[in-house]
C-alpha cells in the first residue's frame, strides 16, 4: 500500500514519529545512517579519454589507421603522416557535450529546497534539505519549496504547484484528512506533497516519507540515468555505409593486390597500390563535412529560435514522424486566463494572452466599454478585490505573483481599466473569511467609499455561491433569484465547464456595520449573485498554425499532458490535434494494457491525459517500437523522462525548467511550438543536402577506385595517380563542393512531403543510379586522360602523365559539383550561379590546384608537373564528361526507375 492510501495515525506509527514532537537526535543520526542524505547522487562521468576513445571505432576511421601504419611501415612517412592528422582533426571535431543525465542531476539537486523547517524534538529548527529524514515532521508555509515526499499531517487552505511535477495548470488544493483507498495518479493525491513543488497558498505540516532517490524526483533522476543514448537515424545511415564502403575497399585491395602479384608486379609496389585504392575509396572528408554542414545547420537553427545541442539531432529533427507534447507551457501559455464572462444573463467574450492587461471585451461580437455596464463593472470589482494576487511588470513581460486563478481575476479587471491597486485603496479591505477547500469559497470585507456601510465580496464554486444567493443583479437592479434566473445559471456553468472552463461564481452582500467575527454560516448567505468568470490556460495563438503545418508535411501530433482529460481535450480540439473524444484517454488506462497494447492504442490517439512521467515514457517507447521518430517537448521535470527517450527531446528554453533543458536535445528559446516546425524543416533541408554530398563524394570514390582498378587489372599499366594526390583529390577538391552543397537552398516543396521512412538508406534508388552513372564518368573520363598522355608522352614520362590525369579529375569534379546541387532539376532550372557557395568554393578549389602544378616548392610534395598548353587541351576534352553525364541522369533516371 502506498503512502497516501493510509491515514495520518498509520502513517506516524510506521515511521515511528510524533507530528508535535518529531524525532529525537538520536533517532535522526541512525535514519541519516540508513536512507542516507537526502540528495541526488550521480552516476560515475565518462571520462575525457573514454570520449576520444569512442571516436575511433567507426569501421572507416579503423580502415584509415591501418593504411597509414602500412605507409609508415614502407616508408611513405608524408602520407602516414596526413592520414592520421585527417584521423585526429575527425575524433576533435566528433567530440560534442556529452552527459546529459550528469547535467539534469545537477538541475534536479538546484530545484530542490536547500533548507527546510522542522520539528525535532519537540522544537521547530531550520536545517539543510540535505539532512532531512524518514520520519521528519516538515512545517510548511506559502512561498516554501517541498524539501522530500510527504504526507500532509495538517493543512489549512493549502495549495501547491506541481505543474513542473505533474503538467496541471494550476495550484492543487490540498487536504491532510483525505482518505484515497484506490490507486490514484500522481496528481490526485491530495493528501501529499512532493519534493521540488511549491506552496502558493496556506500552510501544513506533513511528516516526511521518502527522501533522495525514493522521491517521485529521485525516480525520475534514477531513470534518467539508466536510460541510455540511442543511435540517431544519421548515425545508423553513415555507419552502415561506412561498414559497406570498409568492406568494399577491403574486398578491392586484396583482389588487386593478389592480381598484381600473379601479373609478377613487386609486393612493395602492390602494397603502395593497396594503400592508394584505400585511400581512393574512403571519403576521407565525409565525417568532417557532415560536422560541419550540421554545425552550420545548428546556427541557422538558433536564427529560427532553436539551439541544438547535439549535432546529430539536427538532422534527425528532418525524420521525425510525430510530436509527442506536453499541454501546460508548450501548447498553452500556462497563464490562467478569463476567456467569459457571464452576467445580467448575457455571455460576453473576453480576449487578450496570458497577464497582460489588454484585450476587447465582446457582446454579440460587438465591442462593449465595460465600465459602462453595471453588472460587468460590479463584478469586474469584485474579482479584483476578493483577491491576494498582485500583477507586476518586469522585463516587459506581465508576471503575477500569488495563485494564478485569483491572477486571472486581476488580470482581468486591470483589462477594463481597474487598477488593482486603485481599488483596494478605494474599497479598504476590513476583514475576510479565507478560503477553504471544504467550503470552496472566499470572502472580503470593505468600506464602501461613501458613507459607514460594508460591502462583503466572495468568489467560489459555482454549485455553491448560487445556491447561496436568493438576489440576483439585472440591469443595475437587485431582483429576486428567480427559479428561471437560478436554473440559466447553472446551465452557463455547465456549458463553461464542459468547454473545460475553470469556473468561478462573483457575489456580494450589504452591511450596515462590520460583522463583529464574520463566518461562513451567517454571513456567506442570502447574497446577490452577480455573475460567472470561466477561465483557462489558453493555447498558444501561433500553436494552431503550427499543427495544421504539421499535417501537411505529414507529421502527426500527440498531446501527452498530467492535466484532466477534459481541460486537455478541448485544448487539443481548438487547436484542430483531435476531433472526437473517443481520440483521448486518461494515464490509468495505460496501467491495465500491455506494451504490445500500448502501440496500437498510441496509433489512434491523439490527447494521453492524468498521465505520470513512466506512462509518457511508455508512450514515447511505443511509438518508437513502431517505427515512428518521436520527438517529445515539454518544460517540466515530469517531461524529463520522455525527452531523454524520444529521438530528439525539445524543451522550452523560457518557462523550461533546468532538468528539461539539459535533458533535451533542443532547446526552444522563444517557447514558441512554431518554432519546431521551422525546425523540422532546416532538418529535412539539412538531410537532402547530406544526400547531395554524400551522391557527389562516393562517385567522385567509386570513380577514383575505376580508374585505379582498371589501370592496374584490364590495362596493366602503372598505378595512375599516389596516394598523397588521391588524399588531396578528397580533401581539398572533393571537400570545398561538398560544404557549398551542404548549404544549399531546400526544395520549395520540402514540408509538402511526408517524412521519410526512418529505414530509408542515404543511397536511395535514384541515387544508385545516379552514383553508377557518374562513376563511370568520372573514372571514365580521367583514365582517357591517363591513356591519351601515356601515348602522347610516352610510358616513361609517369610525372607528367599522372600530373595530366590529377588535373583532368580535379577539373571534372569540380565541374561535376554543380550538376549535384539536384537530383531532379537540371541547372538550366535552378541555375549555374544561384548557389553563391559553390561559386566560391570551385574557385577556391581550383585555384589551390593551379598552386599546386605550378609552385615548385609543391612538385616535390605531390609528384606534379607544371603543365603547358598541349595539356591542358587533354584535360578539358574530357573534364566535361561527367557535367554531361549528370545533366543527362536526371532526364534518364525517373525514367528507368518508373519502369522498375
Amino acid at each position: 500500500m502506498d503512502w497516501y492510501q493510509k491515514n495520518i495515525e498509520d502513517v506516524l506509527n510506521d515511521l515511528s514519529t510524533d507530528k508535535e514532537v518529531g524525532l529525537t537526535g538520536s533517532s535522526v543520526n541512525e535514519r541519516l545512517e540508513k536512507y542516507g542524505p537526502n540528495e541526488l547522487k550521480e552516476e560515475e562521468r565518462k571520462s575525457f579519454i573514454k570520449k576520444v576513445i569512442a571516436q575511433f571505432s567507426d569501421f572507416l576511421i579503423i580502415i584509415l589507421m591501418a593504411a597509414a601504419a602500412v605507409s609508415l611501415f614502407v616508408g611513405e612517412v608524408k602520407d602516414a603522416v596526413v592520414i592520421m592528422a585527417i584521423v585526429i582533426v575527425n575524433a576533435l571535431l566528433g567530440i560534442y557535450q556529452e552527459g546529459k543525465a550528469e547535467k539534469a542531476l545537477e538541475a534536479l539537486k538546484k530545484m530542490a529546497s536547500p533548507t527546510a523547517k522542522v520539528i525535532r524534538d519537540g522544537h521547530a529548527e531550520e536545517i539543510p534539505s540535505a539532512n532531512i529524514v524518514p520520519g521528519d515532521i516538515v512545517l510548511l508555509d506559502a512561498g516554501d519549496i517541498i524539501p522530500a515526499d510527504l504526507r500532509l499531517v495538517e493543512s489549512s487552505n493549502l495549495k501547491i504547484e506541481e505543474a513542473s511535477l505533474t503538467g496541471e495548470s494550476v495550484p492543487v488544493e490540498k487536504n491532510a484528512n483525505a482518505t484515497l483507498e484506490k490507486e490514484v495518479s500522481l496528481g490526485d493525491r491530495h493528501n501529499m506533497a512532493y519534493m521540488s513543488t511549491i506552496i502558493t497558498y496556506g500552510r501544513g505540516k506533513g511528516v516526511v516519507v521518502e527522501t533522495g532517490h525514493g522521491t517521485e524526483i529521485g525516480k525520475i533522476a534514477s531513470m534518467i540515468q539508466t536510460i541510455e543514448d540511442e543511435s540517431t537515424p544519421l548515425q545508423i545511415k553513415l555507419n552502415r555505409l561506412g561498414k559497406v564502403l570498409g568492406l568494399t575497399t577491403i574486398a578491392v585491395c586484396i583482389a588487386v593486390f593478389g592480381i598484381g602479384i600473379m601479373q609478377g608486379r613487386e609486393i612493395l609496389e602492390m602494397f603502395m597500390v593497396s594503400i592508394s585504392l584505400a585511400v581512393a575509396a574512403i571519403p576521407e572528408g565525409l565525417p568532417a563535412i557532415v560536422t560541419i554542414v550540421l554545425a552550420i545547420g545548428m546556427n541557422k537553427m538558433v536564427e529560427r529560435n532553436a539551439i541544438v545541442k547535439k549535432l546529430l539531432a539536427v538532422e534527425t529533427l528532418g525524420a521525425t514522424s510525430v510530436i509527442c507534447t506536453d499541454k501546460t507551457g508548450t501548447l498553452t501559455q500556462n497563464e490562467m486566463t478569463v476567456v467569459k464572462v457571464y452576467t445580467n444573463d448575457q455571455v460576453i467574450e473576453v480576449e487578450g494572452n496570458g497577464y497582460a492587461p489588454s484585450g476587447d471585451f465582446k457582446l454579440g461580437g460587438e465591442t462593449i466599454i465595460p465600465t459602462t455596464h453595471g453588472s460587468l463593472n460590479i463584478l469586474l470589482i469584485i474579482a479584483a478585490l476578493v483577491n491576494d494576487a498582485k500583477l507586476e511588470k518586469v522585463n516587459d513581460q506581465y508576471k503575477i505573483i500569488g495563485d494564478p486563478t485569483e491572477g486571472a481575476l486581476v488580470t482581468l479587471s486591470e483589462k477594463a481599466g481597474l487598477k488593482s491597486i486603485e481599488l483596494n485603496a478605494k474599497y479598504k479591505r476590513m476583514d475576510e473569511i479565507p478560503f477553504d477547500s471544504t467550503r470552496k469559497m472566499m470572502t472580503t470585507f470593505h468600506q464602501v467609499p461613501v458613507g459607514d456601510e460594508i460591502v462583503s465580496f466572495t468568489k467560489g464554486a459555482p454549485d455553491i455561491i448560487i445556491h447561496r444567493c436568493n438576489k440576483v443583479l439585472m440591469d443595475g437592479k437587485v431582483v429576486d433569484f428567480i427559479p428561471e434566473l437560478r436554473k440559466r445559471a447553472l446551465s452557463y456553468n455547465s456549458d463553461f465547464s464542459k468547454s473545460a472552463l475553470r469556473v468561478l461564481a462573483l457575489a456580494y452582500r450589504e452591511y450596515k456595520t462590520l460583522p463583529e467575527k464574520p463566518i461562513s454560516d451567517v454571513n456567506e448567505v442570502d447574497m446577490i449573485f452577480v455573475g460567472l468568470t470561466g477561465m483557462i490556460d489558453p493555447p498558444r495563438p501561433e500553436a494552431k498554425e503550427a499543427i495544421k503545418q504539421c499535417k501537411t508535411a505529414g507529421i502527426n501530433t500527440i498531446m501527452i499532458t498530467g492535466d484532466y482529460k477534459e481541460t486537455a481535450f478541448a485544448i487539443a480540439k481548438e487547436l484542430g490535434m483531435a476531433d472526437d473524444e473517443s481520440q483521448a484517454i486518461m494515464g490509468e488506462k495505460i496501467n491495465n494494457i500491455s506494451d504490445e497494447e500500448l502501440r496500437e492504442v498510441v496509433k489512434n490517439t491523439k490527447v494521453f491525459a492524468r498521465v505520470s512521467p513512466e506512462h509518457k515514457v511508455r508512450i514515447v517507447t511505443a511509438l518508437k517500437e513502431n517505427g515512428d521518430i518521436a520527438a517529445m517537448t515539454g518544460d517540466g521535470v515530469n517531461d524529463a523522462l520522455a525527452i531523454r527517450k524520444a529521438d530528439i527531446g525539445v524543451s522550452m528554453g523560457i518557462t523550461g525548467t533546468d532538468v528539461a533543458k539539459n535533458t533535451a536535445e533542443m532547446i526552444l528559446t522563444d517557447d514558441n511550438f512554431a518554432s519546431i516546425v521551422a525546425a523540422v524543416e532546416e532538418g529535412r533541408i539539412i538531410f537532402s543536402n547530406i544526400k547531395k554530398f554524400v551522391y557527389f563524394l562516393l562517385s567522385c570514390n567509386i570513380g577514383e577506385i575505376i580508374l585505379v582498378a582498371v589501370s592496374i587489372i584490364f590495362l596493366n599499366l602503372p598505378v595512375p595517380l599516389l596516394p598523397i594526390q588521391l588524399l588531396w583529390l578528397n580533401l581539398v577538391t572533393d571537400s570545398f563542393p561538398a560544404l557549398a552543397l551542404g548549404v544549399e537552398k531546400g526544395e520549395p516543396d520540402i514540408m509538402n512531403q511526408n517524412p521519410r521512412d526512418p529505414n530509408e538508406a542515404i543511397l536511395d534508388k535514384n541515387m544508385i543510379i545516379g552514383v553508377m552513372f557518374q562513376s563511370l564518368a568520372v573514372g571514365g573520363a580521367a583514365l582517357l586522360a591517363y591513356v591519351t598522355a601515356l601515348n602522347y608522352y610516352g610510358i616513361d614520362d609517369l610525372l607528367h602523365a599522372r600530373t595530366i590525369t590529377f588535373t583532368t579529375l580535379i577539373t571534372a569534379e569540380l565541374l561535376r559539383a554543380y550538376s549535384s546541387r539536384s537530383q531532379k532539376y537540371t541547372l538550366a532550372k535552378i541555375g549555374v550561379f544561384s548557389n553563391k557557395s559553390m561559386v566560391y568554393a570551385t574557385l577556391g578549389a581550383f585555384m589551390l590546384m593551379l598552386g599546386v602544378l605550378y609552385l615548385p616548392f609543391l612538385h616535390d610534395i605531390f609528384y606534379t608537373f607544371s603543365l603547358g598548353f598541349k595539356d591542358w587541351q587533354i584535360v578539358l576534352s574530357f573534364a566535361f564528361i561527367p557535367l554531361i553525364v549528370g545533366e543527362l541522369t536526371k532526364i534518364i533516371a525517373p525514367k528507368i526507375l518508373k519502369n522498375s
